[in-house]
């Protein structure tokens, strides 16, 4: 029998290496963002419990901005359809494994594993070319964005330096919103001391129905804790 020509056998090592090294991150993501669902002895599926923050938009949220802006129906509040979550990793196109270590974080953080975004063009000014990898991206929908969003206010804002409250500034004129942070450490999940760098992301909220005041009023109503005196947005 024929002996296998070398460079296949490494071509397949190196993809079954890979594709177990995919599975590990997925395994460990959804560790970290807790079971789809849970059984009881007989091992029957139970009911997966609903997020408390999307509990508490149905049962307090909805009715106390139907109230304030006068709203008649319910579908006239806004809502959250999705949150992204970005990662830009410039220095990816020097050195392949810092995109390996921003992806793993944002796994471990969302418990959701991460898009490799590249670039559309190429820019020789910032020796960029189209193709290149230069970030990670998630975007959290339904329960795992409630969860996401219930750690990121009562968890890792508060544990922000010298935290005297977010600007409302960065709401787009269409109701949505992104908050920048600069470091991926207030996030409990990170362990410090495996951390080669601090790295920054961009968190946007993408509300559906919604002008600025609006959903600076839910955002306020989920425990966003934005800036007392700070101005309502644009109407």
């Amino acid at each position: 029998m024929a002996e296998k020509n070398p460079d296949e056998k490494a071509a397949k090592a190196a993809k079954a290496a890979a594709a177990a090294k995919k599975a590990g991150l997925q395994k460990q993501a959804a560790s970290k963002a807790g079971p789809a669902y849970e059984t009881n002895a007989d091992g029957r599926e139970l009911p997966h419990p609903v997020p408390r923050l999307k509990a508490r938009y149905g049962e307090a949220v909805v009715p106390a901005l139907m109230e304030k802006h006068g709203l008649k129906n319910p579908h006239q509040v806004p809502r959250l359809t999705k949150v992204v979550v970005n990662i830009g990793v410039s220095e990816a196109r020097d050195n392949v494994q810092t995109l390996d270590n921003a992806r793993e974080e944002l796994a471990l953080i969302t418990g959701q594993l991460p898009q490799v975004r590249r670039a559309t063009k190429s820019i020789s000014n910032f020796k960029l070319r189209e193709g290149m990898p230069i970030g990670v991206r998630v975007t959290l929908r339904g329960d795992r964005m409630w969860e996401f969003l219930d750690r990121l206010i009562t968890v890792a804002i508060p544990r922000i330096r010298d935290f005297r409250g977010l600007e409302p500034r960065g709401f787009d004129g269409s109701g949505n919103f992104n908050l920048g942070l600069k470091e991926q450490l207030i996030f409990p999940e990170i362990n410090a001391e495996r951390v080669p760098k601090q790295r920054g992301m961009n968190i946007s909220f993408v509300i559906d129905g919604g002008k600025d005041a609006l959903s600076l009023d839910l955002l306020k109503e989920l425990g966003m804790p934005f800036k007392q005196a700070a101005s309502a947005g644009r109407n």
